[in-house]
Protein backbone atom coordinates (compact mmCIF):
# COMPACT_ATOMS: atom_id res chain seq x y z
CA UNK A 1 0.00 0.00 0.00
CA UNK A 2 2.62 2.46 -0.88
CA UNK A 3 0.92 5.62 -1.82
CA UNK A 4 1.77 9.15 -2.64
CA UNK A 5 0.07 11.55 -0.25
CA UNK A 6 -1.09 14.87 -1.64
CA UNK A 7 1.99 16.66 -0.37
CA UNK A 8 4.13 14.52 -2.71
CA UNK A 9 6.05 12.50 -0.10
CA UNK A 10 6.15 8.71 -0.22
CA UNK A 11 4.16 6.85 2.41
CA UNK A 12 6.45 4.07 3.75
CA UNK A 13 3.53 1.85 4.83
CA UNK A 14 4.03 -1.87 4.31
CA UNK A 15 1.30 -3.62 2.34
CA UNK A 16 -1.32 -5.32 4.49
CA UNK A 17 -0.91 -9.11 4.47
CA UNK A 18 -3.56 -10.16 6.95
CA UNK A 19 -5.28 -12.55 4.53
CA UNK A 20 -2.17 -14.11 3.00
CA UNK A 21 -0.97 -17.56 4.01
CA UNK A 22 0.96 -17.43 7.27
CA UNK A 23 -0.69 -14.17 8.32
CA UNK A 24 -3.91 -13.26 10.07
CA UNK A 25 -5.97 -10.17 10.53
CA UNK A 26 -5.37 -8.16 13.67
CA UNK A 27 -7.71 -5.62 15.20
CA UNK A 28 -5.85 -2.82 17.00
CA UNK A 29 -7.37 -1.15 20.04
CA UNK A 30 -5.79 1.58 22.12
CA UNK A 31 -6.00 0.81 25.83
CA UNK A 32 -6.39 3.46 28.50
CA UNK A 33 -8.64 4.04 31.49
CA UNK A 34 -11.53 5.57 29.55
CA UNK A 35 -14.95 3.93 29.55
CA UNK A 36 -15.19 3.71 25.78
CA UNK A 37 -12.27 1.26 25.52
CA UNK A 38 -14.62 -1.57 26.52
CA UNK A 39 -16.91 -0.87 23.56
CA UNK A 40 -13.96 -1.02 21.17
CA UNK A 41 -12.65 -4.17 22.85
CA UNK A 42 -15.98 -6.01 22.70
CA UNK A 43 -16.58 -4.97 19.09
CA UNK A 44 -13.13 -6.18 18.04
CA UNK A 45 -13.64 -9.44 19.94
CA UNK A 46 -17.01 -9.99 18.28
CA UNK A 47 -15.48 -9.42 14.84
CA UNK A 48 -12.63 -11.83 15.63
CA UNK A 49 -15.08 -14.43 16.90
CA UNK A 50 -17.14 -14.21 13.70
CA UNK A 51 -14.35 -13.90 11.16
CA UNK A 52 -11.08 -15.00 12.84
CA UNK A 53 -8.01 -13.04 13.75
CA UNK A 54 -6.69 -11.58 16.98
CA UNK A 55 -6.61 -8.35 18.98
CA UNK A 56 -3.60 -6.12 19.57
CA UNK A 57 -3.97 -3.99 22.69
CA UNK A 58 -1.73 -0.92 22.57
CA UNK A 59 -0.91 1.22 25.59
CA UNK A 60 1.06 4.39 24.91
CA UNK A 61 3.10 6.06 27.63
CA UNK A 62 2.97 9.76 26.81
CA UNK A 63 6.11 11.75 27.65
CA UNK A 64 5.74 14.11 30.58
CA UNK A 65 7.16 17.58 31.09
CA UNK A 66 9.33 16.29 33.95
CA UNK A 67 11.45 14.05 31.74
CA UNK A 68 14.48 16.30 32.04
CA UNK A 69 15.41 14.38 35.18
CA UNK A 70 16.35 10.78 34.39
CA UNK A 71 15.21 9.44 37.77
CA UNK A 72 11.77 11.01 37.46
CA UNK A 73 11.44 9.72 33.91
CA UNK A 74 12.31 6.16 34.93
CA UNK A 75 9.82 6.23 37.81
CA UNK A 76 7.10 7.42 35.42
CA UNK A 77 7.96 4.69 32.90
CA UNK A 78 7.89 2.02 35.61
CA UNK A 79 4.54 3.24 36.98
CA UNK A 80 2.97 3.52 33.51
CA UNK A 81 4.26 0.07 32.51
CA UNK A 82 2.76 -1.44 35.67
CA UNK A 83 -0.55 0.32 34.94
CA UNK A 84 -0.51 -0.90 31.32
CA UNK A 85 0.04 -4.52 32.38
CA UNK A 86 -2.79 -4.24 34.92
CA UNK A 87 -5.12 -2.85 32.24
CA UNK A 88 -4.18 -5.68 29.84
CA UNK A 89 -5.01 -8.26 32.56
CA UNK A 90 -8.28 -6.46 33.37
CA UNK A 91 -9.39 -6.38 29.73
CA UNK A 92 -8.50 -10.05 29.18
CA UNK A 93 -10.63 -10.90 32.24
CA UNK A 94 -13.49 -8.79 30.88
CA UNK A 95 -13.21 -10.60 27.54
CA UNK A 96 -13.39 -13.97 29.29
CA UNK A 97 -16.40 -12.91 31.38
CA UNK A 98 -18.18 -11.68 28.23
CA UNK A 99 -17.73 -15.05 26.49
CA UNK A 100 -14.60 -14.21 24.48
CA UNK A 101 -12.17 -16.44 26.39
CA UNK A 102 -10.79 -18.01 23.20
CA UNK A 103 -9.81 -14.68 21.62
CA UNK A 104 -6.05 -14.26 21.33
CA UNK A 105 -4.60 -10.95 22.43
CA UNK A 106 -1.22 -9.33 22.05
CA UNK A 107 -0.03 -6.63 24.46
CA UNK A 108 2.10 -3.75 23.21
CA UNK A 109 3.51 -0.91 25.32
CA UNK A 110 5.04 2.07 23.52
CA UNK A 111 6.49 5.37 24.67
CA UNK A 112 5.75 8.51 22.66
CA UNK A 113 2.86 10.55 21.30
CA UNK A 114 -0.24 8.40 21.01
CA UNK A 115 -1.21 9.14 17.40
CA UNK A 116 2.39 8.74 16.20
CA UNK A 117 2.84 5.42 18.01
CA UNK A 118 -0.41 4.06 16.56
CA UNK A 119 0.77 4.83 13.02
CA UNK A 120 4.25 3.40 13.73
CA UNK A 121 2.81 0.14 15.05
CA UNK A 122 0.52 -0.21 12.04
CA UNK A 123 3.50 0.47 9.79
CA UNK A 124 5.59 -2.21 11.51
CA UNK A 125 2.91 -4.92 11.77
CA UNK A 126 1.53 -5.75 8.33
CA UNK A 127 -1.22 -7.91 9.83
CA UNK A 128 -2.99 -5.00 11.54
CA UNK A 129 -5.97 -4.43 9.29
CA UNK A 130 -8.39 -2.33 11.36
CA UNK A 131 -8.12 0.23 14.15
CA UNK A 132 -11.13 0.06 16.47
CA UNK A 133 -11.87 3.09 18.65
CA UNK A 134 -14.65 3.71 21.13
CA UNK A 135 -16.42 7.07 20.97
CA UNK A 136 -16.64 8.95 24.27
CA UNK A 137 -19.89 8.72 26.15
CA UNK A 138 -20.02 12.31 27.43
CA UNK A 139 -21.41 15.29 25.54
CA UNK A 140 -17.99 16.94 24.99
CA UNK A 141 -17.43 15.12 21.72
CA UNK A 142 -16.17 11.78 20.44
CA UNK A 143 -12.94 11.89 22.45
CA UNK A 144 -9.50 13.26 21.61
CA UNK A 145 -8.18 10.16 19.86
CA UNK A 146 -11.26 9.75 17.66
CA UNK A 147 -11.19 13.47 16.85
CA UNK A 148 -7.51 13.48 15.95
CA UNK A 149 -7.40 10.25 13.92
CA UNK A 150 -10.84 9.68 12.46
CA UNK A 151 -12.02 13.24 12.01
CA UNK A 152 -8.73 15.12 11.85
CA UNK A 153 -6.62 15.98 8.85
CA UNK A 154 -4.97 12.54 8.88
CA UNK A 155 -8.26 10.68 8.42
CA UNK A 156 -8.22 10.59 4.62
CA UNK A 157 -4.69 9.23 4.46
CA UNK A 158 -4.81 6.86 7.43
CA UNK A 159 -3.18 3.51 6.59
CA UNK A 160 -6.05 1.20 7.67
CA UNK A 161 -9.81 1.56 8.13
CA UNK A 162 -10.94 3.02 11.44
CA UNK A 163 -14.06 1.63 13.08
CA UNK A 164 -15.65 3.91 15.68
CA UNK A 165 -17.93 2.16 18.16
CA UNK A 166 -20.45 4.25 20.09
CA UNK A 167 -19.51 4.09 23.76
CA UNK A 168 -23.10 3.73 24.98
CA UNK A 169 -23.80 0.45 23.17
CA UNK A 170 -24.46 -2.55 25.40
CA UNK A 171 -22.53 -5.78 24.97
CA UNK A 172 -25.64 -7.38 23.42
CA UNK A 173 -25.93 -4.52 20.93
CA UNK A 174 -22.25 -4.80 20.02
CA UNK A 175 -22.50 -8.57 19.52
CA UNK A 176 -25.55 -8.08 17.29
CA UNK A 177 -23.80 -5.45 15.16
CA UNK A 178 -20.39 -7.07 14.81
Amino acid sequence: MRGRPRNGSINPMKPRRSFEEGHRRKFLIVVDESQEVESALYYAASRVQRSSGSIVMLYVIEPSELQTWAGVRQVQLDEETTKAKALFRLFRRKLALAGFESIETEDVIREGRQAEEIVKLISEDEDIAILVLGAAIDAKGPGPLVASLAAGRTAGGFPVPITIVPGKLSLADIKALA
